[in-house]
This record gives C-alpha cells, structure tokens and sequence, in this order.
C-alpha cells in the first residue's frame, strides 16, 4: 500500500490502515522517515521483534523502531504517522512490569541518543535532561551536589527518566518523597499531531483562556482541562482511593488538587488555589496523552545517614498488623519479607549467608529505616520505635523523649539493628532478594507480573493478605508477599502456566477477584507499576463509568486519533484491552529448537528453560559508571538493544518459537549479529537476576552452526591454539621474529581474518614445565610439606608467560606447599568451548579429569593461574560430562590467589615491607567475577603490603580470541575505552590483572608502558 497522504488524511486514516493488522509497507515507511528527519530507522525482523517486548508478561511485535536525536525528529515522525493513522510509542529502558511499552506502532526509542543530562542548577535544586536519561546517571551527577532525584523504583540504574514519568515511578522511599509527579516542574512535550509545547505550572484563568473545544489541539486540551476542573472536582476527589501510592487511570486527582490548593491529594490546604502544573497530568500517562523529549525535575539533598533495624515475625500477619503503628514513627521505609522467600533465600548461594542472622522462628521480616542527622540520632529513632515493642530487643541508645510513642501490641519476636553502611547494605540485601529468586524458575509455570502492586490503606494490609491468600487457594496457586508494606504496596506474583488454558483462566480470575478485594479495601489495582496492558481493563470497575467516561474524553483530547500507545490506561470501546491477550507464553506458544543440545542441562525444562528464561527485566543494560558489574560489555560500548542478554535472549527464543523464520538462530546473520557479540564474558550468572547463562547457549548454537555449515579455518586455529603455542614455542624466536616481519599481519587479516592491529603473542622456548623440570622439581618436600598442589600448565602460562607460573610454585613453596607440574597436563578445553567445538571440548575434558581425579583422591589440590581455565575446571565441565569425579575435581581446583586465600597460607609467608608497599589497581577477571571469586587476590595483595584499589569493572574487551578477530576489533576498543577511563581515574601507578586477556588488552592503554604483572608475581616480588 502506498504511504503517501491523501488530500484528506484525516477522512481515510483507518480505511488505508489498521495498526492492528500487519498490513503495512515497511521499506517505504523506513524511506519516507529517514528522508523527513536526521535520525535512523529501522524496521527489519531483527529490531522488530527486540522491541517486542519488555520486563512484563507480554509480547507485540512493533512496525518499525525509531531513534530520535531531536525534538524536532519526534516532531517529524509524530506527524507523519498521524496523518497516516499509525500509532507511536514512546520507550525509554523498556523496563515496565505490566506491558506499558509493547504496542503495534513505530516505537521511540530515547535511551540511545536523546539521554543527555542538560542543566543541573544545584542552588534551585533542578535538573534538565532528556527522557531517555537513566536515573541512576543522573544520581551519580547530582552526587557532587549532595542532591538526588528522589523516587527511587528499584531498577532506577536501568530505567529512563521519561518511563519515570509515564509511569510516575516511586519507590522504596515513597513514605518521605511520593511519587515522580511531585518532582515534575515542566515538560516540553510532543502532541500527537507533532505539535512541540510545554507544560508547566499555569493558572486556572489562563487555562480558561485558552480553551477552545473548537480550535487547535492545544485549544481542545486546554477546554477539556477546564471542563474537568468546572464539573468533575468533586467526583475525583470522592472516586480517588485515599492512597500515597495509586498510578492507575489518568492523574486527575492531583489536578484537582492542585487547582483546590492542596499540595497533593488528600494533602494539606496550601492557602493558594488557582494554579496548576499540567506538566504533572502527564505523569502516569504511559505515553498516551503526549511524547514527552526534555523535562526539568526538582531534586532533594541525600540524607546525612540512615539507620536501620530488622523486625523479625513468627508468621506474616503479625508483620502486616504492625505496620500502621510503625508508621506513627515516621520511618523513610518500611519493606515486607515472608516465610516463602526467606526459605528461598535460605537454599541461595548468595542470599543464604544472609538468612543465617535471622533468629529461630522467623518468618516475616519487616525492614525499618530511618534518615538521620547523625548516628546518635539515627540510634534514637531506631530505640523509639523498639522501646516497648521487641521484647528481647536492647536498643543501641535510649530514644529521644521527642520521639513519637505508640502503644501498639508486641508482635515482633527480635530486632537486630544497623548503622554502619556495610551493616545496612545486608539488611537491604535481604530484603532485595526475593526479586532475583523468584525470576529464577525455568518451569512452564512463573511467577507473573499482572495484580503485583496493588495499594491498600496500609490499616487493611492484615485483611487484605488473608482475602489474597484465599484468591490464591481458590484458585489453586500460590505467591510470596514481598516490597513496600509501609505505603501498603505489596509485591505479589501468583505461580501460573500462561501455556496452558487452565493457567490463562488463573490468570484472568485472580485479577478480576483481587480488583473487587481492592476496591472493597479502598484501594487501587496499581500502586507502583502502572496500568499497561496487564491493569487497564480493570480501571471501570476501579473508577466507575462516570471517570472511565472522563478518561476516554481526556484521552480524545489530547489524541483525537487514539493513536499514541493505545490500548494503555484506557481503551475504546470498539478494542478494547484484555490482560490474556498478547502474552508472551500462551497455549499457542510452541517451542522447537531444532537439535539436540550437546551440553547438560540440569535446569527444569533444559535449554528451552534456559532460553525462555530471560523476563526482559534490563539488568543487561546497566551503565558502567552507575551499576558496576560485569554485566553486559557490549551493550555498554555500543548502546544497541542487540547486544544484551535479553536482546540475544529474546532473540533466540524467537528464533526457536517461531516469530523468526524456521532454522534462524542456524544462519550466517543470527549467529554473527546475535550471538557473535556476546564475548562469553559470563557476566549474566552474576549480574543478571534470573542468571540467564547466555555464554553457555551461545556454545550449544556456536556447535549446532558448525555442525549444519562447518567452520572457518580461523575458528579451528583459535579452539587449537595449545597445539599452534606449543609449536610457537619449538620453533622461538623465530616464531616471534615472523610476525613482526613487514606485511605479516596484514597477511593474517587478509587470509585469516585476524585484525592486523593487534600484536601476538610472545613464545618462550623455555616453557613453564621446562623450567620446572630443569629446577629439580619442587623446593618443598612431599614429606614435610603442609599441602600438596598441582599447578597447572595451561596454556598461556605455559608458552607465553612463564613468569606467573615460576611466580605461583615459588608463593606456595614460600607457604610450605609441595608442588608439582605434570608434563602429561596442557590444554584445559577452554578455547574450544569458547568457540563451539564442543565435541572437542568434552574429549580434553574427560581426559583431564581422568587424570586429575586421581591425584584428588590421593590428596592433591590443584591450583591454576589462568582465571578462564580455573572456571573451565570448576564449572564448565559440569556443562560437559555427567562424571561424577566431575564435581571431584571441581572442588579441588583454585585458582592461585584464591588457593593462597581460601587457606590463608600467606599468613606463613615472611614477605619484606621494602619490597612492597605499591599502590595497585586492580582489575578481576570476569570469569573470577561471575564466579565471585575475584576478591581473593585483593585480599592475598594487601597481607603482602600492597595499597590495592580494585575497580568495579566489566570484562576487558579482549575476552580470549574475540579482540583479535578483525570485524570485532572495534567492539573490542570500545568495550576497552570503558575500563581505560576507570584505570585512568583510579589513584594506583601500576595496574594488576590475573587474565591474559586483560592484560594483553591493558598494554594497549595509552600511555602504558607495560603489560601489567599477575598478581601472584607481585605477590612473589614481596617474599622476603
């Protein structure tokens, strides 16, 4: 069908074209977009379907995606589609919970260029930025200025500034500072005819004047806004639950309010009425009223200190019953734990340590934190609340005779206390961990986002869990009660299978059986995470017709066309919203990978588990500066949605699904776009709160693609690198003359497709294992020896670093270990792996295993210096043999730092101050990081006298043989820029790093003149 307008767009939109259909022409579409503004369009299968969905239930596949640079390039693309009849929808991280930015339209994607911080004025306490900015990059620059945006939704280090706005985000600290629309002090804005305006503060004369049912867009907006103020002030403020967390329906309550000179609904009379900030009636929107492209918020000062104590619950309703009283003590949160989470956490590496301070009997915990002026008065507050409350509990000081009392029954079996940062930063991450646990199922069955953020008065909290406990039992399910008690939002996700009919009937009759609870209760269906396509259906019956009425009339005056994100907060008569529509699993869903996987999967439901476990949460989108992590390199280098875990996750699953053509995930494009850009980092098992283990899928597909097309000759060379090393080592130093010679490298590139830039690396003709056969073997006697260690000679230690193994024997002699490296030992499989030969990978395995096994059980421990090829032993060959001398030796391996920590044997080391004393950056490895294993070398560092900075740092770029292929060179440097720029701002002259990569990578720094040293060399620097 031809785009082109006709004489009369607005008589013909829906007959030329139904965005519910998929009858559009998408080439021309990308043609007359790209000729009307300066930014790119895309509408291929590939971004199409990555856009499909987001942190939510629910997947629509959009027309085409969008990335504006400019005011005025929404401007354009607004208009064009209006006239055209095509809906638009605005994104930012794509992080909404109930399905708000997933639509059929030609989405906006602001976080890749329109997310600039613009002005920060520190003495109005405002800032200006852009909607695709993330909140936590603006708090890091308010951070100088002792200021911060105040709402803080969970995922704030991952969510844009506009998504806050659409959804008037909140969070744990809503008790002190609401939600986002008290912040929004104007808005320029696009309207859905692409007219460019602000919204700001305004009074209800000047709206008057500007009413004109009969004129332009502005015109009818502004009628419809005085309409509203003239004839339904009283019904909003009597339909409005009496909540500080409700964003369900439009944001008309605090209109009224404002214009009636309250603060806030249900707020304090200011004195003041006449005025209004129309900017804020956008909050809560969820694109629907207009496209917001830069907004300035006011900000508030980040408190002096917290304190924090932790209320421990012989079962959940005794929890709930307290927190109206608790509330009397003005804490800045209040945060809700029950007995299926903690139990969860109790069986989690991660969280289990924490569960272990909780005392017996404990069921519910209820997390109270104060804001402070100092310590003393934190420590007043936390005695206030537990004076008289905590039977056992003996208050860190006795509270202030100013602080508020209550006379509330004793429910809470213990309290523990924190005020150091470390202290609370535990407690906290209690509380946090029943997010990460519960996305961590690979069954059929999730634990879904559809009623999970209901408000209720917090008095009914203790009525409203025993109603929501009986909807649970009545239709055959369950959920953990977790999140904000105090503003009496809590986080419930019922168990349910959306593939299986029985479940969609779940699905549909818990929410229609907790929206009556809620209204009973005086409360709303969503008190944190919006309306989207999971809530909308229930406003009518939240607000009553008369308000539902209102809201598709202020709908139509801001959209006559309904075509920004429509279908969000209210719906049409004629189409209207259905939360069991669009579901990304649903009883049509089938699933065909197409091949048998090679690895072992010991998760439910295998890789399909695996595959379909990514929840589109963004975790993989982090900014360096703001999250740290590992998690995800090359997304931070290039901002591309592609290159994420949940992009490739996304990607694969639709691969295998059938939204992409059959065998997709097999072909050229797939495996080099999608999967050749995850650089097997591993950063998703740590960083990513369902531990999606992209690294490992991309290893079963790497090995299916070579299997159905073969492999490249570069491929094979780099998963054989042992043998080319050991022959690089024979025949040194002529094998380290021959690649300096002129031309050589551009040879390799040309024949190979190794990037010419990169230098190779350096042969020994005297290896590891020659070094120390020549030496005698070991200086410590088997006989008098404290421990007996194999040290492994992988490869790169072994041909190209000798170094850090000679470094390694003479660090474990020096604790009284006995030694010894094995000639039979060389290469770990890590190569072949990394590259999808896993064939190849599962034979050097078995054989290693066969030989180390029974060195284990005669009591040798084995210790490897290479980080990858110590992660090789104690993980991935889990992945690839069911042996059970597997796990054998798994548990006897370490790498060498971690050896030296893990039994503390540098405390009988002698080491000479003289010869230490320097200041080291330190940089982890990311296998060591997603392993969590990094810290041992920080701490072996400093007992040996070193002044050690580590760096919250991703991966290095190099990531094995990724750097040095020639169309990945770029991505590589790029990814390198990010850990340059933290080496540079770091204190430390000399830098460290275990990984061969990493340091190959950090010799390539400028202005480094050296390839920095492991740390088990500096370690063997400071012997005495």
């Amino acid at each position: 069908m031809s785009l082109e307008p006709s004489a009369d767009p607005a008589a013909d939109r829906r007959a030329n074209y139904d965005y519910r259909s998929d009858d559009v022409d998408r080439p021309a579409l990308v043609d007359d977009l790209e000729a009307l503004v300066d930014c790119e369009v895309r509408a291929d299968s590939y971004s199409r379907e990555l856009y499909a969905t987001d942190a939510s239930a629910y997947e629509m596949t959009p027309i085409a995606v969008a990335f504006p640079e400019s005011t005025a390039d929404v401007s354009g693309i607004v208009d064009y589609c209006a006239e055209r009849g095509i809906p638009v929808l605005p994104r930012g991280g794509g992080t909404s919970l109930a399905g708000q930015t997933v639509n059929r339209a030609v989405v906006l994607d602001f976080s890749r260029h329109m997310n600039e911080i613009l002005e920060i004025d520190p003495d109005g306490r405002t800032a200006t930025v852009q909607p695709g900015t993330i909140l936590g990059t603006l708090n890091e620059a308010l951070s100088t200025h002792d200021l911060k945006f105040a709402p803080d939704p969970a995922w704030g280090d991952k969510s844009a500034i506009g998504g806050a706005i659409g959804n008037n985000s909140t969070g744990s600290h809503s008790l002190k500072y609401g939600k986002t629309d008290a912040y929004i002090e104007d808005v320029e804005a696009v309207l859905s005819d692409g007219t460019v305006t602000t919204f700001g503060e305004v009074t209800l004369e000047e709206i008057s004047k500007r009413a004109d049912p009969d004129g332009d867009l502005e015109g009818r907006i502004y009628a419809e806004v005085d309409r509203i103020l003239e004839e339904e002030g009283d019904l909003i403020e009597e339909a409005y639950p009496d909540l500080k967390r409700n964003v369900s329906g439009y944001n008309l309550d605090r209109l009224v309010a404002e214009a009636r000179g309250k603060t806030m609904p249900g707020g304090e009379d200011t004195g003041e009425p006449g005025t209004v900030n129309l900017a804020r009636l956008l909050a809560g929107s969820e694109g629907t009223l207009a496209v917001v492209t830069e907004a300035t918020v006011s900000l508030e000062p980040i408190p002096e200190t917290k304190a924090v104590t932790l209320l421990c619950y012989s079962d959940l309703h005794d929890a709930m019953r307290d927190v109206e009283p608790i509330l009397a003590q003005e804490p800045s949160a209040v945060e809700v734990l029950d007995d299926v989470l903690i139990d969860l956490a109790r069986d989690t590496a991660e969280f289990g340590p924490v569960t272990e301070i909780l005392p017996d009997g404990t069921n519910a915990v209820l997390l109270v934190e104060f804001y402070a002026e100092d310590d003393d008065h934190g420590k007043e507050q936390v005695a206030g609340l537990l004076s008289d409350r905590v039977p056992s509990a003996t208050p860190a000081r006795e509270p202030s005779v100013d602080a508020p009392q209550t006379e509330a029954e004793t429910l809470a079996i213990e309290a523990l206390e924190a005020y150091e940062k470390e202290e609370r930063a535990q407690l906290w991450k209690l509380r946090k961990s029943g997010l990460p646990i519960l996305l961590s199922r690979t069954t059929d069955e999730k634990h879904i986002s559809f009623i999970e953020d209901t408000a209720i008065p917090p008095a009914q909290l203790p009525e409203f869990v025993e109603g929501f406990e009986s909807i649970l039992e009545d239709h055959d399910t369950y959920a953990a009660f977790y999140a904000h008690a105090g503003p009496g939002v809590l986080h419930i996700r019922p168990l349910v299978n959306t593939k299986s009919e029985i479940g969609i009937d779940q699905l549909h009759g818990i929410a229609d059986d907790v929206t009556d609870l809620v209204v009973d209760l005086g409360g709303s269906v969503s008190g944190e995470h919006g309306d989207g396509r999971a809530r909308t259906q229930w406003n009518q019956k939240l607000y009553g017709d008369e308000l539902w009425r209102s809201f598709q009339d202020l709908k139509t005056a801001f959209d006559p066309d309904w075509l920004l994100n429509p279908g969000q907060v209210v719906f049409r008569e004629d189409d209207p919203t259905d939360l069991r529509e669009h579901l990304r699993f649903d009883p049509d869903y089938e699933f065909e990978a197409g091949f048998e996987p090679e690895l072992v999967w010991e998760n439910d439901n295998g890789m399909q588990g695996m595959v379909e476990l990514c929840h589109g949460c963004g975790g993989c989108r982090g900014e360096q500066e703001t999250t740290g992590g590992v998690m995800c390199p090359t997304f931070r280098a290039s901002r591309e949605e592609i290159t994420t875990t949940r992009g490739r996750a996304n990607g694969l699953r639709q691969a295998m699904s059938g939204d992409l053509e059959p065998g997709e995930a097999f072909t050229d494009e797939f495996v080099e776009e999608v999967m050749g850009l995850c650089i097997g980092c591993k950063g998703c098992a740590i960083d990513c709160p369902s531990e999606v283990d992209m690294a490992k899928l991309k290893a079963e597909v790497t090995h299916e693609y070579h299997q159905r097309n073969g492999s490249t000759l570069r491929d094979r060379l780099f998963a054989n690198v042992a043998t080319l090393s050991a022959w690089g080592s024979r025949l040194a130093p002529l094998s380290n003359t021959a690649s300096k010679l002129p031309g050589a490298r551009k040879l390799l590139e040309a024949t190979v497709g190794i990037d010419s830039s990169r230098s190779l690396p350096t042969f020994h003709a005297n290896t590891f294992r020659d070094w120390f056969e020549h030496r005698g073997g070991s200086r410590v006697g088997e006989a008098e020896a404290d421990r007996k260690a194999v040290v492994y000679p992988d490869t790169y230690t072994n041909y190209n670093h000798p170094a850090a193994g000679k470094a390694a024997v003479r660090v474990l002699e020096a604790a009284n270990v006995h030694v010894t490296v094995p000639n039979e030992l060389g290469d770990t499989g890590r190569p072949a792996y990394s590259k999808g030969f896993l064939e190849k990978a599962r034979e050097t395995a078995h054989e290693n295993v066969s030989k180390l096994a029974p060195l284990v059980e005669e009591g040798w421990e084995i210790v490897v210096i290479e980080p990858s090829d110590a992660v090789m032993f104690q993980l991935d060959y889990g992945d690839l043999l069911t042996d059970e001398r597997v796990a054998q030796v798994a548990d006897a391996t370490y790498g060498v730092c971690e050896y030296v920590d893990a039994f503390r044997l540098d405390e009988g080391i002698a080491f000479d101050a003289d010869a230490a004393g320097e200041a080291l950056t330190y940089h982890g490895h990311c296998h060591q990081k997603a392993t969590r294993k990094d810290h041992h070398a920080v701490g072996v560092l400093r007992r040996a006298g070193y002044a050690v900075e580590p760096l919250d740092s991703g991966c290095c770029g190099m990531a094995g043989s990724f750097g040095y292929e020639a169309e990945h060179a770029s991505m590589s440097d790029a990814i390198a820029s990010i850990l340059y720029e933290q080496v540079d701002e770091s204190d430390a002259e000399r830098v460290v790093a275990p990984g061969a990569s990493c340091r190959t990578q950090l010799e390539n720094r400028p202005g480094a003149t050296e390839e920095p040293p492991t740390p088990i060399e500096f370690v063997d620097a400071a012997l005495e």
